[in-house]
């Protein structure tokens, strides 16, 4: 018989002392830890190292699948900023909704503190010149969509331009992006209602682009004629 795995805080803790016994802090975080939690919830385990190099590792400890997050100092702040530049918060939201497991002078609780802030702050404005790709890209795939005679062509077009007319939504609104699940998540934190539609024309190619026309009209409009995006200059 297998023997019962132990609760995941205790199987993080027990795996952050026998494996980090030298960390700063430690954050144990994702759906296990919360009402969401499934059978196939694995630990996200999000650390400080004390010296060390700072890597992505998924291994098993205890019936449990781990999903480890070693960090350094310099490491930690590089990535958070590829979260705010991306407009996907996946470390800030590991740190500041997770569960603290070690902690030296208030270190991990003061980093969850400043995640927690740029979460609640939400993106940084998006730019006249980031929201114009945005339209063009949606309205390019909007235009594809309505023209392509291939049924499967067709299928494949509005599968894109449903999930790019999501973001765009986000984007408008001044929202956190995401994906996979957090996609949806993140719509249906921002708008339930639209949420729904949204995924009701998962399926709809053109339930898709009547969504997606209401997403460019909101925006600005569909934009074609006039776009112009500039090659970034060669290094010498």
């Amino acid at each position: 018989m297998t023997p019962a795995r132990p609760e995941p805080v205790d199987a993080a803790e027990a795996f952050v002392r026998e494996r980090f016994p030298r960390c700063r802090w430690a954050i144990l975080s994702g759906s296990v830890i919360t009402a969401a939690r499934t059978p196939g919830s694995d630990l996200d385990i999000v650390l400080m190292q004390d010296g060390g190099t700072a890597h992505r590792e998924s291994l098993r400890f205890r019936g449990w699948p781990v999903e480890l997050f070693a960090q350094t100092e310099g490491h930690l702040r590089h990535f958070l900023d590829q979260d705010l530049t991306a407009r996907r918060p996946s470390l800030h939201r590991m740190i500041a909704t997770g569960r603290i497991l070690r902690d030296t002078d208030d270190e991990g609780a003061a980093t969850q503190r400043d995640c927690a802030e740029v979460l609640a702050a939400g993106p940084r404005p998006f730019s006249a010149e980031e929201l114009d790709r945005q339209r063009y890209g949606v309205t390019d795939l909007l235009d594809d969509a309505r023209s392509a005679v291939d049924p499967a062509e067709r299928l494949v077009i509005g599968s894109t331009l449903w999930r790019a007319t999501a973001t765009l939504f986000l984007d408008v609104r001044g929202h956190w992006r995401g994906e996979g699940k957090w996609l949806w998540r993140e719509l249906r934190d921002c708008d339930p209602g639209w949420a729904a539609r949204w995924l009701a024309a998962r399926d709809d190619v053109d339930s898709a682009c009547v969504i997606a026309e209401e997403v460019l009209t909101a925006s600005g409009g569909p934009l074609f004629d006039g776009f112009r995006q500039d090659a970034p200059p060669l290094g010498g």
